[in-house]
């Protein structure tokens, strides 16, 4: 800046001394109107600032997380609750030592808004681990409002906190005598004519012997019966039988464990479950050109169906007839196929195509199957990505995304025939829109591609995750019985389920096509559901969503429905039916769980109070040394100068300097 304004001066000096021989009596003033013009032009690009420090007050963080499940309104604790919420509000001590941040959780945490206690499930360990990534660096301890009644989600018991956890225990602690159904297991599906495995497990708590009666009823007929006693050394029954499928489609059955004596909570002596009957049973031709752990795989999971057969060959092995089998799985295809692909073109037999390292591509795409691979001589790997607008049948994820990658020669893929697409390829974590696994569906059979071979490791990561087999077969067996099925294609389909606990959302979602069997975006679909006991019958419209259609019905009361979607203008539909049972799980509980809590405070350093214990807990978070207001301090650049008054006074000097030399004669 010093030098800035010796030039400044020495500027000026040159224009009106040194250039000018004749000096007027103001020629000092202009001088110094130019110099401090020039000076203030060059401060504006010298821009000169200082450094300064800001302090402030970083208070601790108080996460305060509020059950909103339903439990807490069966548990008649929600103006507790609200009461405790306020308390908190209101209490100036806190607010003086903490910052507060309230949450609500039930499936989910979000921002306090309004306690409603409607939420459907709870999920406690989901809302600590969310609540903790908020203040990752920040003191920031928990009180978490709740009775300690988990639905879903990870065990929260040993749950790893950084924070402490202070839970206040609402509920009622008092430990009743009680019987309930504590799991129901069986099939979704049975054939007809045969029978269906059920098993039950039963749980009692309480202090005394008693002896009462479990049974299965259907359409208000018993069909099952049996006598259960517990004792407090004896808690729990498992109960094993095997119910005749003696009529087609959805049937419902409902499972009770009858009262007993001074029981408080029956919610959870009632189970209702469906079973849909099917008449078929499925040959499956497994044939290789290799040897490969996935034949096996293969095999043992579509014959988890006992209605399935599979029968493994080498395609160079194979003698038997083509059309014994409803579906053949192609593994590896190589020209010694070409026989076979005439056959099963001949007959349309539905096929599932897997490709891999072995796989002759050259060959495969003169074959117009519909699908086209230029392939070259180098491996890839490829993950899978679930497609969650797959309609062709309900496939839930069961963990695809995390699955060992499979293996296949790289190439683009090219699809010429219509397809959706159950599995994206993942390719070092990044989802294309080529497919892995797709299905197709033409005017005289289905198909369906695998590009990867090594699903065998999905089946043993499928049981490494649950402990079991069944998601895995149950996918594989979705998989063959949505192929395996000879039922004539039609324009619309319907997928939606036959049971809905009370107060769920109900998502009912339909495909539909045109003449020539290809997604009509076009359409209005409209569905009617009629309660077959009040014969009230209510519409709701379909919104279009990632080439499908959807319908979501919310607060239907329990009870037996019928539905019909309807194409507005065609005289096209699909009837079905569904039942809403009274069923909700945030009422099977008939205490707080006290223990589950305890454990999960003394986990995290904190302390476990209840709800008539509110002072206490203020006098330990504001006793509590580790809870610290932290100094934090800020280093800012400040300007030392306002461009706009500096721009001012440049005018302002210039203008003044201009007006006197014209006063003067010098313009």
């Amino acid at each position: 800046m010093i030098l800035a304004l010796l030039l400044s001066f020495s500027i000026a000096y040159f224009q009106y001394y040194f250039r000018e021989k004749k000096s007027h009596k103001i020629t000092i003033f202009l001088l110094i109107l130019r110099a401090l013009s020039v000076f203030l032009i060059l401060i504006l690009f010298i821009n000169p600032t200082i450094e300064n420090k800001v302090y402030t007050n970083e208070k601790p963080i108080l996460s305060i997380l509020i059950d909103n499940s339903m439990s807490i309104d069966f548990f008649k604790e929600s103006k507790n609750v609200s009461d405790l919420v306020a308390e908190f509000n209101s209490n100036v001590n806190i607010n003086k030592k903490f910052s507060q941040n309230q949450f609500q959780f039930g499936k989910g945490l979000d921002v306090l808004d309004s306690l409603t206690f409607q939420d459907n499930e709870s999920n406690i360990y989901n809302a600590i681990s969310e609540a903790n990534k908020l203040n990752i660096d920040k003191i920031a301890p928990v009180i978490i409002i709740t009775d300690g009644n988990q639905t879903i989600g990870t065990d929260y018991e040993f749950i790893n906190s950084k924070q402490p956890i202070y839970p206040i225990i609402v509920g009622d602690t008092t430990q009743y005598s009680d019987v309930k159904i504590d799991q129901l297991n069986v099939n979704k599906y049975s054939f007809l004519n045969n029978q269906f495995p059920v098993e039950v497990l039963l749980n009692y708590e309480g202090k005394e012997n008693v002896t009462t009666e479990f049974k299965i009823t259907s359409e208000g007929e018993t069909i099952f019966r049996e006598n259960v006693s517990f004792s407090p050394q004896k808690n729990t029954k498992t109960i094993l039988t095997n119910i005749n499928s003696n009529s087609l489609g959805g049937n419902f059955y409902e499972a009770n464990i009858q009262k007993i004596k001074n029981e408080k909570n029956t919610k959870n002596n009632t189970k209702t479950f469906s079973v849909d009957v099917i008449d078929e049973q499925t040959k499956v031709l497994i044939l290789s050109s290799i040897l490969h752990p996935d034949l096996g795989v293969l095999k043992k999971s579509i014959e988890s169906n006992k209605q399935r057969t599979a029968t493994i060959s080498l395609i160079n092995d194979f003698k038997n007839k083509i059309n014994d089998f409803q579906l053949v799985i192609l593994y590896q295809v190589t020209t010694e196929f070409k026989q076979i692909l005439i056959e099963i073109n001949n007959s349309n037999i539905p096929f599932l195509f897997i490709s891999g390292v072995k796989t002759d591509w050259n060959f495969v795409n003169t074959l117009q199957l519909g699908f086209r691979k230029r392939a070259i001589n180098q491996t890839e790997n490829y993950g899978a990505k679930s497609n969650e607008a797959f309609m062709m049948f309900q496939q839930n994820n069961i963990g695809f995304d995390d699955f060992s990658a499979l293996k296949d020669f790289f190439g683009e893929i090219t699809i010429e025939k219509e397809h959706q697409i159950l599995l994206f390829q993942n390719i070092n974590g990044i989802r294309t829109s080529s497919p892995l696994l797709a299905t197709f569906n033409t005017d005289n059979y289905k198909f369906a591609t695998l590009f990867g071979e090594g699903i065998w490791k999905w089946r043993s990561a499928s049981f490494l995750n649950n402990n079991s087999f069944e998601d895995f077969d149950a996918f594989i067996g979705n998989l063959v019985a949505y192929l395996a099925s000879n039922k004539r294609r039609n324009r619309l389909e319907v997928n939606a389920e036959s049971l809905f606990p009370a107060n769920s959302t109900i998502n009912i979602s339909a495909f539909y096509a045109d003449s020539n069997y290809k997604f009509d975006p076009r359409a209005s679909l409209e569905i009617s559901i009629k309660n077959t006991i009040t014969n009230k019958i209510i519409k709701f419209p379909f919104s279009l969503e990632n080439n499908a259609y959807q319908a979501t019905i919310e607060n239907l009361s329990p009870g037996k429905y019928e539905y019909q979607v309807a194409v507005l203008g065609q005289n096209i539909y699909k009837n079905g039916r569904f039942v809403v049972t009274d069923f909700k799980i945030e009422e099977q509980f008939n205490r707080a769980n006290v223990k589950k809590l305890m454990k999960l405070a003394s986990n995290s350093g904190g302390k476990v109070f209840f709800a008539n214990q509110f002072e206490n807990l203020i006098d330990e978070l504001l006793e509590n040394q580790s809870f610290y207001t932290v100094q934090k301090s800020t280093k800012r650049q400040q300007s030392l100068v306002d461009w706009k008054w500096i721009l001012f006074l440049i005018i302002a000097f210039l203008s003044v300097e201009w007006f006197t030399r014209k006063y003067i004669g010098k313009i």
